[in-house]
């Protein structure tokens, strides 16, 4: 049944189904992909939930993971950095009854100060978490700790069934306003003057300053817009649909959501939307800063009074389960669910990623879509791999090279945009992505937007945006394929196979 929201007549579907460019959407890609769906997570580094990977422990009374033959390596851990790290503790293995944990400082400065000139030895001197977040303590210790098949076990069976990178990085230092704006931008350079604090530098976002334009955007915080183009803007140039669906964004009667909230991990009540975690409202080009609903599930993806930005439970599936899926949509879950360490944790995450992905497989455009599961920054947890020295900055905020240098910037360079930061996890799942591969191609957050615009024939963003020199994703894919498409389908609850439903 469809929500209330929606009421529709026969000349408002035929009107609408006139003026949708689904057809459009079809004819213009370079590749079989005629869907991308960007499921966007949160705060973990690749060490965290692939260092380990393909062997887990499986210890009395957890679920078991056995990884099939000639699953591929990863660089993740060796027998020295277990045994032998340089860090104040060796990596520390979690159970899945320790899922839920503190969140770690992920600050663009510290980052950059535990990577200690390239030793990787100051993470828990640097990264630790502060207070105790509802939990009884967070231990220094946790910094250093990761998850193997036991507990991520759905994401360790999509890497055996589908395509993963162990060469993806954030590409900047920071935290979550960082990563999001790279997703959709590239560009951390272009805000506004803030009213407040020090989140941003030299007209660059370091912290997580709020949008301005956001109407659930706290006014005690600070409060920026962004200047420059996103993908968005790109898409909607050529008239191809999408949209950035976030849980918890308005309610039913069409306002927004603000004080929605569902208890955290850490049993407190936690907001359902974070403003900062919503790139495109940044941007007055693409927000939708009061939380307006659609005029209608045919006008999901189109410019209307939505602006593209949309509610993940009341629109997203609405619309996708109508026939009106957008070629390009990105997913948030609520902040509950999408694996935020301290009011969230990896079996929230994977009860979410699961559901969201079962669903996806069952529409009909499964024959022609891409997942891929990306997250937004590290928490600060420990990844042994020091990032390539992608793009240099020299602020009084940069720790990298030396105090207040992250190598060498030109005299033109936008500033405070120290990068690559950690590697993070990337996943592809779809049709077309190779089994059981792991892609060593260095990518970055900025690839995601490369792929959408080499796929639908878009331009670059320009102004200095990491997309110019981001790596291709396309490793990942085979394109010669034409067949069946391949599914996989697991439990939400254990994120084991459903062997009855694997074809």
């Amino acid at each position: 049944m469809l929500p209330n929201r929606y009421t529709l007549t026969a000349a408002m579907i035929v009107a609408c189904a006139a003026a949708a460019p689904r057809a459009q959407d079809d004819a213009r890609t370079k590749t079989p992909i005629k869907h991308l769906v960007v499921l966007f997570d949160e705060n973990r580094s690749f060490d965290h939930y692939f260092g380990a990977y393909p062997q887990a422990m499986n210890l009395p009374g957890e679920r078991p993971f056995h990884a099939r033959p000639n699953t591929p390596a990863v660089n993740g851990f060796t027998d020295d950095l277990l045994a032998r790290n340089p860090n104040k503790y060796n990596p520390i293995r979690l159970s899945p009854g320790e899922a839920a944990q503190c969140s770690q400082t992920h600050d663009y400065t510290k980052e950059q100060k535990a990577v200690n000139l390239g030793a990787m030895n100051r993470f828990v001197e640097n990264d630790f978490a502060t207070g105790t977040q509802g939990f009884a303590s967070c231990p220094d210790r946790i910094v250093m700790s990761y998850f193997d098949g036991n507990t991520v076990t759905a994401l360790w069976n999509y890497a055996q069934r589908y395509a993963m990178s162990d060469n993806h990085f954030a590409s900047d230092w920071g935290s979550s306003a960082v990563g999001a704006l790279n997703l959709v931008s590239g560009q951390t350079h272009g805000a506004s003057v803030p009213n407040k604090g020090s989140d941003t530098i030299a007209g660059t976002v370091i912290g997580n300053p709020r949008p301005r334009l956001d109407v659930c955007s706290p006014l005690s915080t600070t409060l920026i817009t962004m200047a420059g183009q996103n993908i968005g803007n790109l898409l909607n140039d050529r008239g191809i649909t999408w949209g950035w669906f976030n849980g918890g964004f308005r309610t039913a009667d069409g306002t927004a959501a603000c004080s929605a909230s569902h208890i955290g991990s850490n049993g407190l009540p936690q907001v359902d939307y974070v403003p900062h975690h919503a790139p495109f409202q940044y941007y007055p080009s693409t927000a939708n800063g009061l939380h307006r609903p659609p005029g209608t599930i045919q006008a999901v993806g189109l410019s209307d009074e939505a602006n593209h930005q949309y509610d993940l439970d009341l629109d997203f599936w609405a619309a996708a389960e109508s026939g009106y899926l957008p070629a390009v949509s990105f997913i948030k879950g609520a902040a509950y669910e999408e694996g935020h360490a301290r009011y969230s944790d990896p079996l929230a995450e994977q009860r979410f990623l699961v559901t969201m992905i079962n669903r996806l497989q069952r529409l009909p455009e499964w024959k022609d879509m891409a997942i891929l599961i990306v997250y937004d920054d590290s928490d600060g947890l420990y990844d042994h791999v020091q990032p390539p020295l992608a793009n240099a900055s020299n602020t009084s905020a940069d720790a990298l090279t030396a105090p207040g240098a992250c190598g060498s910037s030109d005299a033109a360079a936008y500033q405070g945009r120290c990068g690559y930061g950690p590697r993070l996890p990337l996943l592809a799942i779809s049709p077309f992505a190779k089994n059981n591969f792991v892609d060593h191609t260095l990518t970055d957050q900025s690839s995601v937007i490369r792929f959408i615009e080499d796929n639908w024939g878009l331009p670059r963003i320009g102004d200095q945006s990491f997309d110019e020199r981001a790596g291709s994703i396309e490793n990942m894919f085979d394109f010669t394929k034409n067949g069946k498409p391949r599914h996989l389908f697991l439990d939400p609850e254990t994120g084991q196979r459903l062997e009855d439903e694997i074809d």
